[in-house]
Parts: C-alpha cells; structure tokens; sequence
C-alpha cells in the first residue's frame, strides 16, 4: 500500500482510504492474491511425483508433536482445503496445469 500510495501522489496524512487507492490503480485486493498464491503452490506439489520429498509426507507436520497451550496455528493443508471448498474447486483440477491456473486466477479490477 505504501508504494500504490506514492504511486498516486498521497501520503498516510491525506487519509485516503486503501480501497479508493487500490480501484484508481487497478490492483486486485492483496488477500485475494494470497490466496491465488497459495493455491498455486498446492498445484505445483500435486503435480510433483509422488517420491519428492515434498510429496511423499517427508516435509508435513508429525502428528505426534506437542503444539501448545495457546491457539493453534493454521497448517497450510487446513487453509488449502478451507480456500478450496470456498472458491469450489477440487483437487483432481491442479493435476492439468492450463485448468488450474484458470480455476485459481484472481483477475485485476
């Protein structure tokens, strides 16, 4: 936001609001861009074969591990599986490259 802000020639002071700042550029809002990052990532491991590392459960969490008393991190397959079930796209769409990246474009305003 610093940087669309000195794009456009307004400081913090002016108290413009983000949403007014991001619709004159045209950039689409950066939680939207997370997730279609995120997403992205989760189909480039699906198409990985299945001995990598990465694949194979080396790099995953062990269950077996203590996590602590305060509130649970989100795990990145927990988020991954709430970000699919809402934009409704399944999984069996990341093994073709062409309709994944389709399935999870965020496009700019």
């Amino acid at each position: 936001m610093r940087m669309l802000r000195w794009f456009c020639g307004h400081t913090r002071r002016d108290t413009v609001w983000n949403e007014v700042i991001r619709d004159s550029v045209g950039v689409a809002p950066i939680e939207e861009k997370l997730t279609q990052h995120r997403l992205r990532w989760f189909g480039h491991v699906q198409r990985r074969p299945p001995e990598v590392p990465v694949r194979n459960g080396v790099l995953e969490w062990v269950d077996n591990v203590k996590r602590g008393r305060s509130r649970l991190k989100l795990m990145l397959d927990e988020s991954v599986k709430r970000y699919l079930k809402d934009w409704n796209i399944s999984k069996e769409i990341a093994l073709d490259r062409s309709a994944w990246r389709l399935a999870i474009n965020v496009p700019e305003p």
